[in-house]
Parts: C-alpha cells; sequence; structure tokens
C-alpha cells in the first residue's frame, strides 16, 4: 500500500513539493556554509518525493537547535506554510486525508530539520 500511495503522491503534488526543498537545497549550497544545510534539504526532498512507509523521529541538542532557528528564519517558514496549506486543503476530503496527513508531517519537518532522523 505504501508503494501506490508514494505513487499517486509523486503524480498528484509531491514533486513539486520536493522541488520545493531542491530549491531551498540549491539556494543553501550558493554559499560555502550553507552547504551542510543545504545537503539536509537535499535528504529531505527524497523524504518529500516519496514519504509513506517512512518516519521521522526527532532529536539534537544545542547545536541542532542552533540551526533549527537560522533555518526557521531564513528558509524554514515558508516551506512549513506550504505543506500546512496544502494538508489543510487535501484533508476537506476523505481520500485526501493520508496525503494532507503526510503535508503535516512535512510541515512539522520544515519547522525543525535540524536533529531530525528519518527511517
Amino acid at each position: 500500500m505504501g508503494c501506490l500511495g508514494n505513487i499517486l503522491w509523486f503524480l498528484c503534488g509531491g514533486a513539486i513539493s520536493g522541488l520545493s526543498w531542491c530549491l531551498a537545497g540549491c539556494l543553501w549550497c550558493i554559499t560555502i556554509v550553507g552547504i551542510p544545510v543545504g545537503m539536509q534539504c537535499f535528504k529531505f526532498a527524497g523524504l518529500s518525493f516519496f514519504p509513506f512507509g517512512k518516519e521521522v523521529a526527532y532529536g539534537g541538542g544545542a547545536c541542532s537547535f542552533l540551526l533549527n532557528v537560522v533555518w526557521l528564519i531564513v528558509s524554514g517558514l515558508p516551506l512549513a506554510l506550504e505543506h500546512a496549506a496544502l494538508g489543510a486543503v487535501l484533508c476537506v476530503t476523505i481520500i485526501g486525508i493520508p496525503f494532507g496527513l503526510q503535508h503535516f508531517k512535512l510541515a512539522k519537518l520544515a519547522l525543525m530539520p535540524f536533529g531530525a532522523v528519518v527511517y
């Protein structure tokens, strides 16, 4: 069921949300200092392309907290708002609820990506 969900997700909007994570990663990789942040964006772009069957665990320490604050100010808020809005629109129908829940998972990840582990 996860494979079918991932295929439908990718065809019906997952490609666009994944590309937005790739765009954020490319913008962060322009500077040398932002390359680790950009690499994290590319890792989460893969999750955004195919989110079904994957879970996110949050953790981290003080360094992750500081990076999350900088991330939230620069890139995190637009990505989180995008995912939250799409999730709300998809949850209007019964068929769209699983897809909306995946967008809410990605919205939380967009707010706090550092210290998060995808498995």
